[in-house]
């Protein structure tokens, strides 16, 4: 399977020119009678190959991590051992091989390793420990990014981030539950813009700057939607009509933004805490042995149905909008 990263170095190297690779494009989206950037395309794995060398690099950097703390009786060096090998085996399957989904694991495997070392090693409060570790955490990230460019990594570095603001803001307002969802609620705007900033670079969706924002698209929506629903006291049993309608628009609303930007991932991220309210709502009016099973119905048939027409309803929200939001999202193709 080849992405469209993979034709923009074709076109690099001079295997192929820049009109041809249009040409193709253009016949993928007239035989799928579907513009090409609609169809929000990343990479995530190139073929079972990727699966295979996903098990055997997990197998070796956890069976190293077991064998080294059995034998030095040290989880620090363990970890130690854990990072540096996930790092050294990113330098041939994503540096070399330039495969996606090793990537990925190697990425998690190595900032996670990074964090669990620093919360080893810090000596004190679980609150300082955890904000130092989130900070290494970040800067693992960025180091990683610089050398290997995974597109979830962007992502990965934010959550990251994101860790840091809250245990700073826990440890200023420890006994403040309401100013920790104001800050994830800004955080998740914040990472919105920043996943608007990669999108805007790339409106044709052909470069890895797309990917990136995919990633980031993904994390802002439940750091957006999340503080709201718990505001609303959706998530501690609160079923009133109210609320319930609140949830709706809510969602309508992130919904019109999904298809503005064409970006399916940041309405699909939060989808889990819809369902989960108006399956609440349902048991709470008497259909306690079907609500999920009728939340799913009426849930899968609208995005089917907006599936159908998801072209046609962007074309008439882009319509209405001023000329510099159309610069920076997608622009709208005939199918």
């Amino acid at each position: 399977m080849y992405t469209d990263e993979d034709l923009n170095f074709a076109v690099k190297k001079g295997v192929f020119t820049d009109s041809a690779v249009e040409e193709f494009r253009a016949l993928l989206s007239s035989s799928k009678h579907s513009p090409s950037v609609d169809e929000e395309n990343f990479k995530l794995v190139g073929g079972f190959n990727d699966i295979f060398i996903v098990i055997a690099c997990l197998l070796l950097i956890f069976s190293s991590l077991w064998v080294v703390n059995f034998i030095a009786e040290s989880d620090v060096l363990g970890m130690l051992v854990f990072t540096v090998l996930s790092w050294i085996l990113s330098e041939i399957f994503v540096l070399k091989r330039k495969m996606a989904l090793p990537g990925i694991a190697l990425l998690l495997a190595f900032v996670g390793g990074v964090y669990s070392i620093s919360d080893f090693v810090v000596m004190g409060s679980k609150e300082m420990s955890f904000m130092l570790s989130a900070a290494l955490a970040t800067i693992a990230a960025y180091l990683h990014w610089l050398r290997f460019k995974v597109p979830i990594t962007i992502a990965v570095g934010t959550a990251a981030a994101v860790g840091l603001l809250v245990s700073l803001a826990m440890s200023i307002f420890p006994d403040t539950n309401d100013s920790l969802l104001v800050i994830l609620f800004i955080c998740g705007v914040l990472s919105f813009i920043f996943a608007m900033y990669w999108d805007s670079s790339d409106t044709k969706r052909i470069t890895r700057n797309s990917d990136v924002a995919f990633w980031l698209h993904l994390l802002s929506a439940p750091l957006i939607i999340h503080p709201v629903f718990s505001k609303l006291g959706v998530l501690d049993g609160n079923e009133s009509l109210v609320s319930m309608a609140a949830v709706v628009v809510l969602y309508v609303f992130m919904t019109s933004i999904s298809i503005v930007i064409d970006r399916r991932a940041f309405m699909v991220s939060s989808l889990v805490y819809v369902l989960y309210a108006l399956s609440s709502l349902i048991k709470a009016y008497g259909g306690v042995g079907y609500s999920f099973a009728l939340t799913g119905v009426l849930m899968g048939g609208a995005l089917l149905l907006l599936s159908v027409f998801w072209h046609r309803v962007r074309v008439y929200l882009v319509a209405k909008l001023p000329a510099v939001v159309k610069e920076n999202i997608p622009e709208i193709r005939e199918a």
